[in-house]
């Protein structure tokens, strides 16, 4: 587990709590019932991640005229993945048994801490509502005298119960007694129960964030006030209502938990003061009432609509605009045979046998197993057999080689096939992770420009030849051999001949490759038992390149849906 997500979530819920903030701040002259809602909106942010969202909108299909703009893109993979991690392998590195991080642990212990302490709280309240008994009184919700101390609150949130001391009436005049009733009905009628618990779940789940406990002296700071504004607007006298307040503060305790209001809460001499001169809360204008709007609908649909600029595409818009299979036979492999085929045939088709979809996947996307995120459990475990027909148009140039245009191509029809047959939808998000820089080794490169009509590479079980093969597309191809992907660092812009022999890996042809990826055939592959050095000092020995360990943004590919496929 890690603690990305978290940090990620946590910044972004600071930074909603701010402009939550500058609104209320905006609006300090409105009512408190307003700057209420805001507070409330920007707790339940905590328990909102913006990700949540963003995923709704990934689950879209939508025809869009043209992909998301690259702003777009980076500004997603920062949302989504603002820190790294600085974790680096080498070829050489042995795994490690992960320490248990400690936070985890901090965490159950604060949170358990916080539950207990309110669970304390709240069999106070319980004791109180045993020991008191039904009271005859004109209130929505029933009325419970108690012989407890506790001041007047609400207690319950979907059954609310009003509690009342038993003395009340005896020791506030009739006209106090009346503004303190309307008070707490106040409080039933706006639910504030109900808020006040939702976020006391917010408390207790990051109650290491200061922010959290400042959000929380506000909401009840503002809900005080707006029931205080709705006991005047009903013609209550400001002085007996402010006496009433001050009577119940002298008689008896405040109510210990948020989420059973009652009338002492807040700041009682801001209160008081606000009280006695009888400020008047202004109106909202319809500019301010549409620009609140206008914020609250982009705090939601906002991180929907930017899932959606990223989300897959139609399969039909993708169909009309890339090459697919003319015909495709998918069988169940036999589950005793062993090894793995994925053979391009000479007419532009597929050859497979046992294959596995996660492979099939890796392929037609060019991706490393760990770049690819979610999917059945199937998917990885089921292997099958495949022939599939190019159509004659689409024929591969004639040659020993299969061109970079033709090996696109052929991507493009297993991807197409994935999507018809496997009902595949996807969407792609970037992420730091481990990679390896393709860069010019000490002494320069030791290839030659190539030359001639045939343009591609040749790939076996320890070998690798290719002519007029510029850089990336080698980074590409190493990236399956090394099981990691591969970056162009080496800032060569030609197109280059060369060969390259080494001991392969004891996965390599196999069908699984380094990382579980699948291997593309070749005529010719070399022997288990080729002798020479490893690839990476191969690459560095024959081509002058070499291939060093670092840090940078892949992007992975998230899988939205996947179905098995009607055999034919």
């Amino acid at each position: 587990m890690t603690w990305t997500p978290l940090a990620n979530h946590l910044w972004q819920s600071t930074l909603f709590a701010g402009i939550a903030a500058i609104l209320s701040l905006a609006l300090r002259r409105n009512r408190a019932h307003l700057r209420h809602t805001i507070w409330l909106a920007a707790s339940i942010k905590f328990l909102v991640p913006f990700s949540l969202l963003m995923t709704l909108g990934h689950s879209i299909e939508w025809r869009a005229p043209k992909p998301a703009p690259p702003f777009v893109s980076t500004a997603v993979a920062q949302i989504s993945q603002p820190f790294a991690g600085n974790v680096f392998s080498t070829p050489a590195a042995l795994p490690q048994k992960p320490a248990l991080p400690a936070w985890p642990l901090l965490w159950l212990c604060g949170t358990a801490a916080v539950l207990i302490s309110w669970g304390t709280r709240w069999r106070r309240l319980q004791a109180a509502l045993r020991a008191g008994r039904p009271v005859d009184l004109a209130a929505p919700i029933p009325v419970i005298s108690t012989p407890t101390a506790l001041e007047p609150g609400v207690f319950g949130i979907f059954r609310p119960v009003l509690l009342l001391p038993r003395d009340i009436t005896a020791r506030l005049t009739p006209d106090q007694w009346t503004a303190i009733l309307a008070h707490e009905l106040c409080h039933i009628r706006r639910r504030d129960n109900l808020a006040a618990a939702l976020h006391m779940l917010v408390e207790a789940l990051f109650w290491f964030h200061p922010l959290v406990w400042w959000i929380g002296a506000r909401l009840v700071d503002e809900r005080e006030r707006a029931c205080d504004e709705e006991v005047l607007r009903q013609g209550n006298p400001a002085q007996t209502y402010a006496e009433g307040i001050l009577q119940v503060c002298r008689l008896y305790l405040e109510s210990p938990l948020a989420c059973a209001a009652g009338v002492t809460g807040s700041d009682l001499k801001n209160r008081i003061e606000a009280i006695m001169t009888d400020r008047i809360t202004k109106k909202l204008t319809a500019t301010r009432k549409a620009m609140l709007a206008a914020a609250g609908i982009a705090a939601v649909a906002g991180p929907i609509f930017i899932g959606m600029l990223n989300a897959p595409q139609g399969r039909a818009q993708t169909k009309k605009e890339s090459p697919a299979f003319e015909v495709a036979s998918i069988k169940l492999g036999d589950p005793d045979a062993r090894g793995v085929r994925l053979q391009f045939t000479p007419g532009g088709g597929l050859n497979a046998s046992n294959v596995r979809v996660r492979q099939l996947i890796e392929f037609a996307y060019e991706v490393q197993p760990d770049q690819i995120i979610g999917g059945p459990s199937w998917f990885n475990a089921q292997g099958y057999d495949i022939i599939a027909k190019a159509p004659a148009s689409d024929a591969p140039t004639p040659g020993p080689m299969m061109s970079a245009a033709d090996r696109d191509q052929f991507r493009l029809r297993v991807q197409n096939l994935l999507a018809d047959r496997f009902q595949l939808v996807i969407h792609r998000e970037t992420k730091e992770m481990p990679v390896y820089a393709l860069v010019v080794a000490k002494g320069g490169p030791k290839m030659k420009e190539g030359t001639g009509d045939q343009i591609g590479i040749r790939a076996g079980r320890g070998e690798m030849s290719g002519n007029r093969v510029e850089m990336p597309n080698l980074a590409r191809l190493l990236s399956r051999r090394v099981g990691r992907p591969v970056i162009d660092k080496t800032g060569l812009t030609g197109a280059y001949e060369f060969k390259l022999e080494w001991t392969p890996d004891i996965t390599e042809g196999t069908g699984k490759g380094p990382g579980g990826g699948p291997m593309m055939k070749s005529e010719g592959p070399a022997g288990a038992d080729a002798p020479g050095p490893s690839i990476f000092t191969a690459l560095q020995e024959q081509l002058g390149l070499k291939l060093e360990s670092t840090k940078g943004p892949v992007e992975r590919i998230v899988i939205d849906k996947l179905e098995r496929p009607a055999e034919n």
